[in-house]
């Protein structure tokens, strides 16, 4: 097997069709080669060994050290440049490269081969004793972190050495009165570097290496054993990135960005990947290495003219300091972006004043710039409308209806800050200091936003609980701003004006100390902070240009039907508007909780005997009828699927001492018959219990007051000239009878309004499939149904056997030792509930080809459920209002 990937001086032994086994990273840079990209040469380790690596308790395979040394001697010769020469040395970066980009999640080393040989002959070489040093004390920096103390488990007091060796050089500078890194002479990295050595052995208990192999070999380990890293995992699970894939390992020779005033490191994007404009848009550092752009720790200088923001407005672009090389790179990236067809994020490196490319990937991108990047380069006629289609991840849709300041309370609100905004949208949060507290407030339901000076990849499972992320340092290609764009989040950096101490838990800004857990509220479409908690609206996506050209493209392709769970008129014309084609959920529980219906519903429930049920039922029937009137008037020609009454009793009589007294004065009986009466209503598992088509059997009076309250709404709304076109669900079917004995009861009540208005009702009865010996039985139930919608929500339930409310008790355990691959209630467990549903479909098509098939659980929002639901031959999907649009496009994705 080939383990090692060779590339360098325009040759390639891979290309970008071979991410698989390089890694994203890896099949770029060979890619690159083919394009004739200046890109410093070296090689790839396949995530084969990746694999090798942890299936064989963290042993390499024998045959690579030779691979490595075949391909360190390529690159020797290609750059002229020996590997641990103390005359003219090669120095090489370690860096991962998995086949989907996890940004800053596992490790790198850079400089690898410094050692105390090789340092005076590259003095002697670059006459830079500065930049050598600064070098070496990277290197030092990066192993002592990545390698002595990560890979190895050792930890050290306080936040880990790299922290310690930090704190070193701040304080180094504060003495010397030095501003910033750039400030210091290569005596003072010399000596540094010195100290450095003598720490790290001192906590770590070992010697940094002096041989250069040792180094190389220190590292590559430590970049295959980052793939099982907190962080790593973290971010695999909330982007569902398998965690048998493994990392590559990419070693390149060194180029530097640290030589002096003619060198310099940046990041950039071909277009604008927070607005989708078609500008070349980045940022770069004079006189640094790469890290230092996304770090965040100096605020970089922008990448050209055109993209100054008013944080940058003096600060020279790249453009206008070397122009020479910016348009070499601006002819680069239309090369890149045109032959893959797509924004590229790049990442280069000037070294005594020769550009290099060291990477390129395809950028991550906001919701509202993924879907104007597609329309946009389907337009140009760079890709087809397919691919444009699917190029936008439904989730994204999503981001389009992420709420936003009210813009009046705004304009009356005082900005406290203001920084770059680097992710769209509002948002009103709780500050935190740290990730874990991040974490921890947000279960036990706080919206929180996490403040830092920067983030750093260990903080990404903060990140992901918070609403907002806000850093006082980084910029627009910062590890904060990169990450919550991936993300669709809201966030601001580079915000200069916060002073946040940890320690305190406080920042202060704009002249006020803010203790943790006070609120504030950012935009971060302006970048502008407020004080307190502002409210929120709801975003609107139509008015989106890009957004309603590609939901018209997804509609001439979908074949599957998109519908709404909706329970009130305006739900239902909010969908509308979202697109939806149809309610497939309304469910009548809902409206009977008003203060002038519910005392009707506890009567009925009070009653023993029949004729005082059907009286305190019938007291129901009026208002029953205006919902529906307004509800199928709201959907005009759609289709409308009620569900008919369906939880248990018990959760119309949850009330305190007084309100126990009120209904007791109310129903004129005592208090004791009140209190008795609840007492019998309770069950040991209500969700199995009295509810569903139960309650209909033992109580027929309930379903004959709601069939006739829909179907007399539909009558007089046929003869005021509507269409209307009601679907009478029966919930919790478990046997046919169950089905026939309801249905009679509708169908009876339906003969009477025909013949009482002299119309002929459109109208279906159908069932809810939710339950296990439904989906064994739907061949019988199909003979007398003409709908089934599934719900899935009590179907995942029943066959798991688990309670939707007290699944998150155990569930991150399951999700963290695999048990589970994801959450069942998300998204379909195939395995299990999914063949229960394909088997229900089969025997309900096979006994009656006519039958219409949904789904209307929350699975219907999913966009792996929906293609699931496609490849199933299901006729609909239901979902909440707000996620009609993600449906539109996932439909349209399912059939690409």
């Amino acid at each position: 097997m080939k383990y090692v990937y060779c590339f360098g001086d325009g040759k390639a032994e891979g290309s970008a069709e071979m991410k698989n086994t390089l890694g994203g990273k890896g099949a770029n840079l060979a890619e690159m080669n083919h394009l004739n990209i200046p890109v410093p040469p070296g090689f790839t380790i396949t995530t084969e060994v990746c694999s090798h690596y942890y299936d064989n308790n963290q042993r390499l395979p024998e045959t690579l050290d030779g691979d490595v040394k075949t391909a360190i001697e390529k690159t020797e010769e290609i750059m002229g440049l020996k590997f641990g020469d103390v005359e003219n040395p090669l120095l090489l970066s370690i860096r991962s490269g998995a086949r989907q980009s996890m940004p800053g999640m596992m490790e790198t080393v850079l400089n690898v081969g410094l050692t105390s040989k090789t340092i005076p002959g590259l003095i002697k070489k670059t006459d830079n004793p500065r930049f050598v040093y600064d070098a070496y004390r990277r290197l030092i920096m990066m192993y002592a972190d990545v390698v002595m103390e990560k890979a190895s488990g050792i930890e050290v007091a306080g936040d880990g050495i790299r922290h310690k060796l930090e704190s070193l050089i701040e304080n180094h500078k504060k003495t010397n009165q030095y501003a910033n890194d750039t400030d210091l002479s290569g005596e003072d990295w010399k000596h540094l570097s010195e100290r450095f050595l003598e720490i790290i052995e001192k906590d770590l208990g070992a010697s940094f290496p002096d041989d250069p192999m040792e180094q190389l070999w220190g590292a590559i380990k430590a970049v295959f054993q980052s793939w099982n890293g907190d962080r790593a995992i973290n971010y695999r699970q909330i982007e569902n990135i398998p965690h048998e894939w493994g990392t590559a390992v990419n070693i390149q020779t060194m180029v530097f960005g640290n030589m002096g005033e003619n060198s310099a490191t940046g990041v950039a994007f071909t277009r604008n990947p927070a607005t989708g404009e078609n500008q070349f848009f980045g940022e770069w550092l004079i006189n640094a290495q790469g890290e230092d752009v996304v770090a965040g720790l100096r605020t970089p200088n922008p990448l050209n003219e055109g993209t100054k923001t008013e944080g940058t407005k003096n600060l020279p672009s790249l453009e206008s300091t070397m122009p020479k090389t910016y348009s070499e790179l601006n002819e680069i990236r239309n090369i890149l972006e045109k032959h893959y067809n797509d924004m590229q994020d790049i990442e280069f490196t000037i070294q005594e004043g020769k550009l290099w490319m060291l990477q390129t990937r395809v950028g991550k991108r906001n919701g509202s710039a993924a879907i104007k990047m597609a329309v946009d380069m389907a337009n140009e006629g760079m890709i087809e409308k397919n691919t444009a289609l699917l190029r936008v991840r439904p989730n994204q849709i999503d981001e389009l209806l992420h709420p936003m300041l009210d813009p009046d309370l705004e304009q009356k609100s005082t900005v406290i800050g203001e920084g770059l905004p680097a992710g769209p949208g509002g948002a009103t949060g709780r500050i935190v200091f740290t990730a874990d507290d991040a974490e921890t407030w947000n279960k036990n339901g706080e919206k929180v936003i996490l403040v830092r000076d920067e983030t750093s990849p260990e903080d990404v499972h903060g990140m992901h609980a918070s609403q907002a992320i806000l850093t006082s340092k980084g910029g627009m290609t910062s590890h904060a701003a990169l990450v919550a764009r991936g993300w669709g989040k809201c966030c601001i950096v580079g915000c200069s004006d916060l002073q946040i101490d940890t320690e305190k838990k406080e920042l202060i800004i704009d002249e006020k100390i803010l203790p943790e857990g006070s609120w504030i509220t950012m935009n971060g479409t302006t970048g502008k902070i407020y004080l307190d908690q502002l409210e929120l609206i709801d975003a609107d996506p139509t008015s989106h240009k890009e957004y309603k050209v590609l939901m018209n493209w997804a509609d001439e392709v979908r074949k599957l039907k998109i519908r709404t769970n909706a329970d009130s008129p305006d739900d239902a014309k909010q969908a509308i508007e979202f697109g939806a084609e149809g309610i497939g959920l309304c469910r009548t529980e809902h409206m009977f909780f008003d203060d002038s219906r519910i005392l009707a519903i506890r009567k009925m429930i009070f009653a023993d005997n029949e004729s005082d049920r059907r009286n305190a039922v019938m007291e129901l029937l009026p208002y029953q009828k205006e919902d529906f009137k307004g509800i199928l008037t709201a959907m005009e020609g759609l289709p409308v699927t009620i569900r008919l009454l369906d939880p248990p009793l018990h959760e119309f009589m949850t009330l305190s001492e007084d309100q126990e007294l009120d209904l007791a004065n109310g129903l004129g009986v005592g208090i004791e018959t009140v209190k008795n009466r609840i007492t019998a209503l309770h069950e040991l598992n209500p969700m199995l219990g009295h509810r569903g088509c139960r309650l209909g059997i033992a109580y027929p009076e309930i379903t004959e007051m709601q069939a006739t309250a829909i179907l007399e709404a539909a009558a007089e709304l046929t003869k005021d000239g509507l269409t209307v076109l009601p679907e009478i669900m029966i919930p919790l079917v478990g046997t046919v009878s169950e089905y026939v004995d309801q249905e009679r009861i509708v169908k009876t009540v339906s003969k009477r309004i025909n013949k009482k208005h002299d119309v002929e009702l459109k109208f279906m009865v159908g069932t809810m499939i939710e339950l296990p010996r439904a989906c064994l039985t739907a061949d019988e139930i199909a003979e007398k149904a003409e709908f089934f919608s599934f719900g899935t929500n009590d179907l995942t339930q029943t066959t798991f056997g688990f309670s939707r409310d007290d699944i998150g008790s155990f569930l991150p355990d399951y999700l963290e030792r695999n048990i589970l691959p994801g959450d069942p209630f998300q998204s379909i467990d195939v395995n299990g509930v999914g063949k229960l549903l394909s088997m229900a479909v089969e025997l309900g098509r096979n006994s009656n080809k006519n039958i219409k098939i949904g789904i209307c659980g929350e699975h219907g929002g999913d966009p792996a459920s929906i293609n699931f639901c496609r490849e199933n031959g299901l006729d609909y999907v239901s979902c909440s209002p707000f996620r009609v649009p993600i449906a539109r496009l996932a439909a349209a994705q399912a059939e690409l």
